[in-house]
């Protein structure tokens, strides 16, 4: 992340999205997670049905979209992290980003190492169960 809280996005993620315009938010604690436009969509509308199907959820759901911020690559392919969202994610210096088949994730490189590696349990159990 440079100077100014810009973050360069791989152009190959770029040309699959299919889209000039992300959503960036902060739904875990630990991350933040950016979504190509017509992903979100999708998101939005399992949020509207959360919402639709249990009164209990409006406050969840504002929580969620209180965070979501509209972003776009620049000339550079960088884009533009609201302070809020660094500052909530820890974010400063280096960013890894993790691609996570319909999306990307922005971590602080240490906070992904302890998380993800320290979480991941038997990776081998996992693999064969999903590879065969």
């Amino acid at each position: 992340m440079d100077e100014k809280g810009r973050v360069s996005l791989p152009s190959a993620f770029r040309r699959e999205a299919d889209s000039d315009t992300f959503v960036l938010l902060q739904w875990e604690p630990d991350y933040l997670t950016l979504f190509p436009a017509p992903k979100w969509a999708e998101v939005q509308e399992r949020l509207l049905e959360f919402r639709r199907s249990d009164p209990q959820a409006w406050n969840q759901v504002r929580l969620i979209v209180s965070n979501a911020v509209e972003v776009s690559p620049d000339k550079q392919g960088r884009i533009l992290v609201p302070a809020s969202l660094q500052a909530a994610a820890e974010l400063s210096g280096t960013v890894l980003l993790s691609g996570n088949i319909d999306r990307v994730e922005l971590w602080d490189p240490a906070k992904y190492e302890s998380t993800v590696s320290g979480d991941a349990g038997d990776i081998r159990d996992f693999s064969h169960r999903l590879f065969g």
